[in-house]
């Protein structure tokens, strides 16, 4: 007799729990008491809940479990900056970053095992694709730190104050998991995050941004790299289905939705002699003329066979002073965890490539000759 499926309750949202105990036969406030229990307190054993009464309890083992991701390891670099490497239900293992500054907590959360887009300056895009996390997944990884910290979401001196939905992934190609995730980060009964400090990072899928806009009010970071569409193409390559002038209308839709005075944030990779010249920064500042938006440069992170390199210090001085002159809220993101290879671009997991992409990557870098040699600067033109 086969055993029946047990329903996670982690990722439900309240009203998803809220129908889940209508199904069995009991009242939906019990959602409310048990969420807390989740993920106020972290606890995964029905038996613990001391306010719910021994039959319920024992119906909860029946018919559910709250089962978060494997976590196969945990590193801590010098620098305080944290990650996990977890396993999904895939068999693949995606990366969480936590990063400690100034006073804020931001965690780095992962949404696809892989990702489908492969933008060539990342080491995720560089391991192909593999699945789509699960909201149990998702929320699965703040549920996971906010563990190893010992710390309650209700508290004022909470470890987790922010989350960024900018690991390994596109958010917007697992819509739905995604939005209910950041759901149950920002409810009072899940995390209590607020919606100015829960934000999805795009790559730019524009019609999904319009979607975004209709369920969520979460803040919308755009990994934008390039300032024309000829640079984008080759670094960002879904440009050549939703170029610029769609993406940026379609971000402008949703900030003009949001109203409050929200921004935009342009997430720019610094690539030498690629994309941080002055000419760029000066098509940069044509581009983001009278956008509500504050650009965050972000310094290349190097990785196995990239072709890249990072800027000279002085280079990323100078391009930041250029859009700075320009009236733009410029700044340039610190490096943290690169010790342990978690700064920004360097999730890789170990993905269980079904689009054999990274197997693609290494053999045509190995045919060129170029497995550690940087790009010339004539091959990036």
């Amino acid at each position: 007799m086969n055993e029946v499926a047990k329903t996670n309750l982690l990722g439900l949202t309240q009203p998803q729990l809220e129908a889940f105990f209508e199904s069995i036969g009991e009242k939906r406030f019990r959602a409310g008491q048990v969420m807390k229990w989740i993920h106020h307190f972290g606890v995964d054993d029905f038996d613990a809940m001391t306010n719910i009464g021994k039959a319920l309890r024992e119906k909860l083992k029946a018919c559910a479990e709250i089962r978060g991701p494997e976590v196969v390891s945990q590193s801590i670099s010098s620098d305080g900056t944290r990650k996990w490497v977890v396993r999904v239900a895939s068999g693949s293992c995606v990366e969480t970053v936590y990063i400690p500054q100034n006073g804020r907590g931001t965690l780095c959360v992962s949404s696809q095992a892989g990702c489908a887009l492969d933008c060539s300056f990342c080491s995720t895009g560089k391991q192909g694709f593999n699945s789509d996390l699960t909201a149990a997944e998702i929320i699965g990884q703040v549920w996971l730190a906010n563990k190893s910290f010992g710390t309650v979401p209700g508290k004022a001196d909470r470890a987790i104050t922010n989350v960024v939905m900018m690991g390994m992934g596109e958010p917007l190609l697992n819509f739905d998991n995604v939005v209910a995730a950041m759901t149950i980060m920002m409810d009072d009964l899940g995390y209590g995050i607020s919606k100015r400090k829960v934000t999805l990072s795009t790559s730019g899928v524009a019609p999904m941004i319009d979607k975004l806009g209709e369920v969520t009010d979460v803040a919308l970071a755009l990994s934008l790299h390039a300032p024309n569409d000829e640079l984008r193409n080759k670094l960002v390559p879904i440009n050549k289905k939703y170029p610029l002038a769609v993406v940026l209308d379609a971000c402008r839709r949703y900030i003009d939705r949001l109203g409050e005075k929200r921004s935009l944030t342009v997430e720019y990779t610094l690539l030498k002699d690629v994309n941080d010249q002055p000419e760029h920064a000066a098509q940069l500042t044509a581009l983001l003329k009278d956008f509500p938006c504050k650009i965050n440069l972000i310094p290349f992170n190097p990785f196995p066979h990239s072709g890249y390199e990072r800027p000279s210090n002085n280079a990323i001085r100078r391009f930041q002073d250029l859009l700075h002159h320009a009236g733009f809220n410029v700044t340039v993101r610190t490096t943290r965890g690169d010790d342990i290879d978690a700064a920004c671009g360097q999730l890789v997991g170990q993905v269980m490539d079904r689009t054999r992409r990274s197997e693609r990557y290494i053999a045509v870098r190995q045919l060129n000759g170029e497995a550690d040699a940087p790009r010339s600067a004539a091959s990036r033109t």
